[in-house]
This record gives structure tokens, sequence and C-alpha cells, in this order.
């Protein structure tokens, strides 16, 4: 026997607003009572039965060809047929569902269907922020959670439909969005879980970088900019959800609940917070391919308008110097770690607004235009590895490969952000900066990188932050290139 929540059947709306307000309440519902339940269970009270809470869905059975502007990349469906996907967390995305129900009935003037879907919320997922199963029960009631309620299940949590692999079955529905309900449930709780903060902090611009030192020169930034009573940002937030208002502006409900961590998660996130949600959120995801692919994998539900990796890298060629820049336009993908998702022949490519926002950038901040800007800024192909210490390999075999791909930088992290970005159709880009020139016998010693660090980190996340000031100033449908949309897409941005 089942203990659910009252099942709403699926009705039809013509207004966004309408079919978000049933989407919220399905939710609530759901949410409700599982934590209801699980709050009886843990005061002995054993459910009669399975307790079960399914989330919500959206579906459009689209008749034809759609009316929208065939300029922009995401709001309509490939064709005719019935399309589907389950949603969650309407308080955090209702702003991002809004705006794809508006686009779904604009561009095919049929309604959309939401209600209650088969597909099960696991406990897990209904709990709220900061809420532990493990500390409120014994092991023997926790053996019983298995037993009463739904626990989260992998199977349906994969990416098969952002790897172009998902396929219905007979007679089920297409899918709407790169992402289940389940999916994004799960990479929330990762997100906090990885980088100490909540979802609901990160902004629609995200910077990772693989140093500390870009981050504690983005604290000072951040906790100076709250003391300016004008500024565009409203809050800074740090890991712990340590919330720091802008001078003259009250408190919000929850700033008093953050904390300080002892100490500082895996891959640490800050935020400078706008109301809209265009701020930007800067990460260190620390050094190597896995780190850069798990967060990304992550930060991609919550379908930021870009991301962009400011890092440090191995210049390659003799005529770069110790601080000089790197624009990416290709990548070398020798990182491997998502050779199964997204095969190395896949070409990752550049993205047109986000190349010409970064050199704008660079010339603004250096105040180098024209000829001169090439002194310090080089386009070029960046290579990725997996192994660290690539300099030991025998000769001349990285050598040869960097030379016959036209590289002229080596990292460890910037092809995998940006094949991610081209995996999860996020707009993507990356600038670095050159700390050694290893094949030129400049290796990084603890002098040259102090005196690096000091004379280019600040210029460097300045140049970060006035390309996001860039990106911002254009309308979401430029950014999102159709370069990264396959020919059979969801309708979801």
């Amino acid at each position: 026997m089942l203990d659910l929540p009252p099942y709403l059947a699926p009705a039809r709306f013509d207004d966004a607003d309408a079919a978000l307000q049933r989407v919220s309440e399905i939710h609530a519902a759901s949410v409700a009572h599982l934590s209801g339940r699980l709050q009886r269970l843990v005061a002995g009270d054993l459910p009669v039965g399975r307790v079960r809470a399914c989330y919500p869905f959206v579906r459009l059975r689209a008749d034809g060809a759609a009316r929208g502007d065939s300029r922009q990349a995401w709001g309509s469906v490939a064709g005719p047929g019935a399309y589907e996907s389950t949603l969650t967390r309407p308080d955090l995305f209702g702003a991002y569902y809004r705006e794809q129900f508006e686009l779904l009935l604009r561009n095919h003037g049929e309604p959309l269907e939401v209600g209650t879907s088969a597909q099960p919320i696991p406990l897990h997922f209904a709990l709220a922020e900061g809420e532990h199963l493990e500390g409120r029960m014994d092991a023997a009631l926790r053996q019983r959670l298995r037993e009463c309620f739904d626990l989260p299940d992998l199977a349906a949590m994969d990416d098969g439909i952002a790897n172009g692999t998902y396929l219905p079955g007979p007679g089920a529905p297409l899918p709407l969005s790169l992402f289940t309900a389940p999916r994004v449930d799960y990479s929330l709780h990762r997100l906090r879980h990885y980088t100490g903060t909540a979802p609901r902090h990160f902004q629609h611009f995200v910077l990772f970088t693989n140093y500390q030192f870009y981050i504690d020169q983005f604290v000072t930034l951040g906790r100076g900019l709250m003391a300016d009573a004008a500024g565009a940002y409203t809050a800074f937030v740090e890991p712990g959800n340590v919330v720091t208002r802008r001078a003259g502006l009250p408190a919000e409900p929850g700033d008093d609940d953050g904390a300080l961590p002892p100490r500082l998660p895996q891959m640490p996130a800050y935020h400078l917070v706008r109301p809209d949600g265009s701020g930007v959120s800067m990460v260190n995801i620390g050094v190597g391919p896995a780190n850069a692919k798990n967060i990304t994998d992550h930060i991609a539900v919550l379908r930021p308008h870009a991301w962009i990796m400011l890092g440090h890298c191995a210049g390659l060629r003799n005529t770069q110097q110790l601080g000089d820049y790197v624009l990416a336009h290709g990548y070398v993908r020798e990182d491997h770690v998502l050779d199964e998702e997204l095969p190395p022949w896949v070409p990752i490519p550049a993205l047109a607004e986000i190349q010409v926002a970064l050199e704008q950038a660079v010339a603004q901040v250096t105040q180098l235009e024209g000829w001169d800007l090439k002194r310090v800024l080089r386009t070029g192909t960046v290579a990725s590895t997996d192994n660290r210490n690539w300099e030991l390999l025998p000769h001349p075999g990285p050598e040869r490969r960097f030379s016959q791909s036209r590289a002229v930088a080596l990292d460890m992290e910037s092809a995998t952000i940006a094949a991610n970005g081209f995996r999860f159709r996020v707009p993507y880009g990356t600038l670095l900066c050159v700390s050694d020139k290893p094949l030129h016998g400049e290796i990084k010693l603890p002098g040259m990188a102090d005196s690096f660090y000091r004379e280019r980190v600040d210029q460097h996340l300045r140049i970060g932050l006035r390309t996001v000031e860039l990106l911002r100033a254009q309308p979401p449908e430029r950014l999102h290139s159709r370069k990264l949309r396959s020919f059979a897409e969801v309708a979801f941005r």
C-alpha cells in the first residue's frame, strides 16, 4: 500500500504564471508529505505502507513546426510529438521555468499540461537545507528508511539527454529539458557539499580558477564593494553561507544562519550577488581535470549564462613572457575525463560573443589596443592534460604533439571546462596567464612565482570581471549560441 499526497491530474494552461503556480503547488505538497511522514517516523510512529510523493511535470503536445524566431537557440521543440520533463525547486528555478513556459506557449501556440508525474522524489531531496538524516536517528531507524521511503536512484539521474544517447521507450514522450528533476536535485546537494554555499547564492556568471591567489583577491574585492553604498552588488557570500550585505541595506531572512566552516570545502565558492541573479560566482576548482568536470557537472543544472576559466598555464612559445595572457580559441583534449560522454573527436568551437568580450576586457584593463595588445595577449590553442608531470615524459613526445596542434599554452582544466560547457549548452571561454615556460628553461620556482602572483593576479581578475560586465550587457538570446545546440535539441535553455 502506498501513502501518497493528493494527486493533481494534468491540467492545461495558456498562461506561464498559472502553469508555474501549479508546479509550485504540486512540489510543495509532495515535499510537505515526505517531510511530515519523516517527522512521524523519527517520533516512533512507523508509517503503514510505503510513503511516496512525486515530482510535478510539464508536457507540450506539439502539432507542427514552431513559429518562433529561428535565430534563437532555444524555446521550441524539434518537431511534432509529445514532450515532457519533471521539474523541481520552483522556489529556485521559478524565473527560469517561467521563461521556458512563455517561449513554448508563444512559439507553438499550444497549451502546456502540468500535473503530478510518476517519478518519486527521493526522501533526501525533500529535506530542508542543512537538514541531515544521520543526525536525527540511530542506525536501526536509518535502516528502515529504505523500507518506508524512496531513496536516490542513480538510474534516474544519468546524463543521456545531454550526451545525445537517450532513447525514449515506445510511446514515451521526448524530453523538454537536459536534466530530469532527480538529476537536478542531486547536483544541488553536491554543490552544497563541494562549494560550501547554498545553490540559491550562485549567480548567472561563473568564474573558475585553479589558484587560491585569485580567490584571495576576489574576497578582498567583494568585501570592499560591500562598503560602497552606491554599488550594483547587494551582497557578498562566502563559504558557510556567510552573507555580508552592502552598506545601507538591511539584513534579509536567513542571513544569520551562516557560519564560517571549520575548514574550507573542496572547491569553495564565493558570490557577488545582484538582485536579478546576474552577479558573479567564483569557484576555486583546484588542480586537475577531474575537479573541473565534477564541479561543472553540477553547476550546469543552474543554467548559467556563461562560465569562464581564469587560471595559470605553461607558455609553450619562446616569444611569450611570464604574465602574458592566452585567449583560447581551440583545445587539445588530453584530459580524458570526458572521453566517454563527449568523444575527443567532437570539436569544441570558440564562441564569438565570449571571445570578443574577453579580448575587449584585456584591452580595456591593460589600456593596450591594436598591435600593442599583441604584446601581452596571444590567441591560440590550449592543450589540457591529465598528467601534472608531463614534463617528465620521454622526449620529444609531448613537444611534438604540442607543435603539431599549434598549441600555445598548456594547463589541466581549461579543455574540460570548455568541453563540459559545450556538452551542457553553457557558453564558455578561457583566458589564461603564463606562469612558467618549462620547454624553454623557465620552470616555476618559489621566488619567481611570488613575484608573478603579486603582479598579475589582480589585473587578471579585473579582466574577468570586466568580461562579465560586457557579457551582462548583451541579451541572453545573443549569448547562448546556436553552436551549442544539436539538430534534435530540447526546448529548455
